[in-house]
């Protein structure tokens, strides 16, 4: 009986260990993509050749245009209307910044460890 009781415990805290691990996957992925969003705002900026608080502005429009509609169709949408370009290369550049994004985030998350 004492083995159940220890095992049943042994269980529950690891139940508890991967719903932890998972909340914070999904933080994590919350703030990769929000700061993707972010980033594909300021290189469109750039291509529109706005600077300063008109460039954090659009950075800004575009986050909430990422946040809108479920997946990124609504951040691409606004991309290719804004800048006339196809998916394609919006999409490319989305992917490169994802991979800048989640370094930008882990690189953050470790400093705040120390």
């Amino acid at each position: 009986m004492e083995w159940q009781s220890q095992n049943g415990q042994g269980l529950e805290d690891r139940k508890k260990a991967f719903e932890a691990k998972y909340r914070l996957d999904q933080e994590v992925l919350f703030k990769v993509e929000a700061r993707r969003a972010k980033l594909i705002g300021r290189w469109a900026a750039a291509q529109l050749r706005l600077d300063g608080d008109a460039a954090e502005a659009y950075a800004r429009a575009a986050v909430e245009a990422d946040m809108a509609v479920p997946g990124h169709a609504g951040l691409v949408d606004k991309l290719k209307a804004d800048l006339g370009q196809d998916g394609e290369a919006i999409t490319a550049e989305m992917q490169r910044l994802l991979a800048v994004a989640h370094e930008q985030i882990l690189a953050e998350l470790m400093a705040k460890k120390k």
